[in-house]
């Protein structure tokens, strides 16, 4: 469990949970306590202790991909709060979602406002979610990288994404992924020049990075 961020208004901590180092984040508000769980790695237990103390609201889901929902069903039961996620990643989770979000939409706990930014390329659906300085950016882009990608049409549209989405925010915009550690916006707008600057195989994809592919 590691605080990445803490201002006047929120506190937001990272748990690295189950085999694949899958990162849950509890955001809170800390005038009102009021939470949200932004995915739901593994190990239900480890999270319901963080949440408590907290007032949980939702359970937002960045995409469907199975190491980001190993607890979806245990802590949906234990929190009974309602589940958000993208129209195009509700019929691949365990359950369908109460919330569907859309690009432009937010979601208000406490004092706190997330914006919903809908960055599809590594799956259809994915999301990221933005208040303040801080952006929870699930796998659409790493320290080095964007999220990884099973077709060249797919690398194409996860950098339009983070291209049109995430490029535009302010250079300090933290970025708070969905496996590993953050990172500063600004470094990853660097290193994307550098490799938006070269010539690239026209099957590139997979895992990418902005320096060495």
């Amino acid at each position: 469990m590691v605080l990445v961020a803490k201002d006047d208004t929120i506190e937001i901590e990272r748990l690295e949970l189950g085999p694949f180092g899958t990162n849950a984040y509890v955001l809170v508000c800390r005038a009102t306590r009021d939470s949200v769980l932004v995915d739901t790695p593994a190990k239900a237990n480890k999270i319901m202790e963080r949440l408590k103390g907290t007032n949980p609201r939702y359970i937002l889901i960045t995409h469907s991909h199975m190491d980001h929902l190993g607890a979806f069903s245990e802590l949906k039961s234990k929190l009974g709060v309602p589940v958000a996620a993208h129209p195009l990643e509700a019929g691949r989770l365990p359950s369908p979602p109460e919330i569907l979000l859309n690009d432009g939409d937010t979601v208000s706990f406490g004092n706190v406002e997330l914006k919903v930014l809908h960055t599809p390329g590594h799956t259809p659906g994915g999301l990221c979610f933005l208040t303040g300085q801080y952006l929870i950016s699930g796998d659409t882009i790493f320290p080095g990288g964007p999220g990884k990608t099973r077709t060249p049409a797919d690398l194409r549209q996860v950098i339009e994404s983070i291209a049109e989405k995430i490029f535009v925010l302010p250079d300090d915009t933290q970025i708070h992924p969905g496996h590993g550690d953050s990172t500063v916006l600004k470094k990853e707008k660097d290193e994307f020049a550098v490799f938006s600057a070269r010539p690239h195989d026209p099957g590139l994809c997979g895992d990418v990075l902005w320096l060495s592919s």
